[in-house]
């Protein structure tokens, strides 16, 4: 488990006097020295932060991985297949939609600043960008939601066909 070294952040203040004016080339330098490393603790912090809330997400992924197992294990010992009520279903495509989304974001945090070193892209473009992969993952979820209104229809028609050859 990701741990901070320590339990609070703490920052010191260095006042070092400068041999000449507050206007010279080496206060500026000093200065923008001072913001810099002060700008290297915050990113710290946060990436302890991150790595904090990583470990509880993996956790929560290892317990959804076992829960889809025993599901699955359950779906194979009834057979039908039909077990999965509507409210699952919904609760079930939600959870998907959602953790690709995560999924999504996570692979973008960690690609996204190599690619930000060679170009800076633009406000509106990264806007547009988000936007694409919204509208990617709704039409994504339109399909699956048509696709399982397919495999019912499906099983309807054979459960049908079957009573028909019965009678």
């Amino acid at each position: 488990m990701a741990c901070r070294p320590s339990s609070s952040a703490s920052y010191s203040v260095v006042i070092i006097p400068l041999k000449t004016s507050l206007r010279s080339l080496d206060a500026l330098r000093f200065y923008l020295w001072i913001k810099r490393l002060k700008d290297l603790e915050k990113e710290k912090d946060a990436l302890w932060s991150g790595l904090e809330i990583l470990e509880k997400a993996r956790l929560w992924y290892l317990d959804q991985l076992k829960q889809n197992r025993a599901r699955q294990n359950l779906e194979c010992w009834n057979g039908s297949g039909m077990s999965q009520r509507g409210e699952d279903e919904a609760r079930s495509c939600l959870l998907r939609c959602r953790i690709q989304r995560a999924n999504g974001r996570l692979g973008s945090v960690m690609t996204e600043p190599n690619a930000m070193s060679n170009s800076n892209p633009s406000i509106p473009e990264a806007v547009a960008d988000s936007d694409l992969r919204w509208r990617n993952t709704v039409l994504t979820q339109e399909v699956t939601d048509k696709n399982r209104q397919i495999s019912l229809s499906e099983l309807e028609k054979d459960s049908l066909l079957e009573k028909l050859q019965t009678c």
